[in-house]
């Protein structure tokens, strides 16, 4: 018997007077009659949630929000006002674990500040899909960073070298017409202390991102910060080059701690306050040292040294539609209105950009230095 043929079965059977509430001991025999293959882990959480309720009841919605693996906001709330409680109230108190979960809990606690929703990812946590975005992106990083070290033997300020800025891959205002440069110049960093300090924040702060929230929630932040990031910059700082992550790192970085503030009692990661005033002021000190490259060169240099901007708006992004990301677990974004104003107001900055890039230089005459 297929999963819809089970939901019908125990409406017509088991709730004939559509009450919403189902005998949960007439829905184990049920499963059992059927032979119905659960996941263990969700019949768990199923009568965990009937645990304290007097009458012995199953919800019929939080039975399919419990198949589906999704929970609806009046699931949230019912758990919030007590109607709903799970049997262990403290994750903590699991015990046996393998390395793998003790990891995944150790992931629960850095990112969620609910024990539910803790205790929900830790029972429906996968290996597949697995968070390779994130990781992926970071090797990449690496390897183009390694080439082009090699090639120029040189392992910082590599935007002094000619041949670095002549990169297919960098964002130069001169190239505007090659799209791709607005996403490659991510693969692109200054030295070894800038891809040093985005490759750290993307596994430690992205790849436990990626595994609660799921890899397309997390690569359209990143992208998004990415993109904003090199359009601010054809906006804000027509002349500059861009190169580096750090667009789409600051939309993780500031969308994680700006969820970590709004939910600061329930956040249980330790020394949270120490880590929140260390990750601010490595954050502001890699920004002041862009804006000290782009302003003050240390060494005689061709042309205007990368942007900083891209920082900034990599932030805007994380702090608007990261926040609202990482505030929506294993809830649908697409039936939130303030979804659909931040898409609103991103495309709109896009289309905004794109007519930019198309008449603003030439309308305002700016003087752009030759391309390498």
């Amino acid at each position: 018997m297929d999963r819809s043929s089970l939901f019908q079965l125990i409406q017509e059977q088991l709730d004939p007077e559509n009450t919403g509430f189902i005998a949960v001991e007439n829905f184990t025999s049920l499963v059992e009659q059927h032979e119905l293959q659960l996941d263990p882990s969700k019949l768990e959480m199923l009568f965990a949630l009937v645990h304290s309720n007097e009458e012995g009841q199953v919800c019929y919605q939080e039975l399919i929000e419990l198949m589906s693996s999704k929970r609806s906001s009046s699931f949230r709330r019912a758990i919030a006002n007590g109607r709903r409680t799970l049997q262990r109230d403290i994750l903590l108190d699991e015990a046996g674990l393998g390395v793998y979960k003790r990891f995944v809990r150790y992931v629960a606690y850095e990112i969620l500040p609910c024990e539910t929703d803790r205790r929900w990812y830790f029972h429906q946590n996968r290996l597949c899909p697995p968070p390779v975005f994130m990781a992926v992106i970071t090797v990449v990083q690496i390897i183009v960073f390694l080439c082009y070290g090699i090639m120029l033997n040189k392992w910082v300020l590599q935007t002094y070298q000619p041949e670095f800025m002549k990169s297919p891959l960098v964002y130069h205002p001169g190239h505007r017409a090659q799209v791709w440069r607005f996403f490659s110049y991510m693969f692109m960093h200054v030295g070894l202390e800038q891809l040093g300090f985005n490759a750290l924040l993307q596994l430690m702060i992205g790849v436990p991102l990626e595994m609660v929230h799921g890899i397309l929630r997390i690569s359209l932040l990143y992208m998004a910060g990415v993109v904003a990031g090199s359009l601010t910059v054809s906006i804000t700082d027509m002349r500059a080059p861009v190169v580096g992550g750090s667009g789409g790192v600051y939309a993780l970085c500031s969308a994680h701690l700006a969820n970590v503030v709004m939910n600061w009692a329930g956040m249980r990661c330790p020394y949270k306050l120490l880590r929140m005033i260390l990750a601010l002021v490595c954050m502001s000190s890699e920004v002041g040292r862009a804006v000290w490259l782009r302003f003050s060169p240390p060494l005689p240099s061709s042309g205007p040294q990368p942007s900083f901007m891209a920082h900034l708006s990599g932030a805007v992004v994380g702090i608007s539609m990261g926040l609202l990301i990482l505030r929506s677990y294993e809830e649908s974004l697409q039936g939130q209105c303030s979804w659909w104003v931040i898409i609103f107001a991103f495309v709109t900055f896009l289309l905004f950009a794109i007519f930019w890039n198309i008449f603003a230089y030439e309308l305002l005459g700016v003087q752009i230095p030759p391309p390498p």
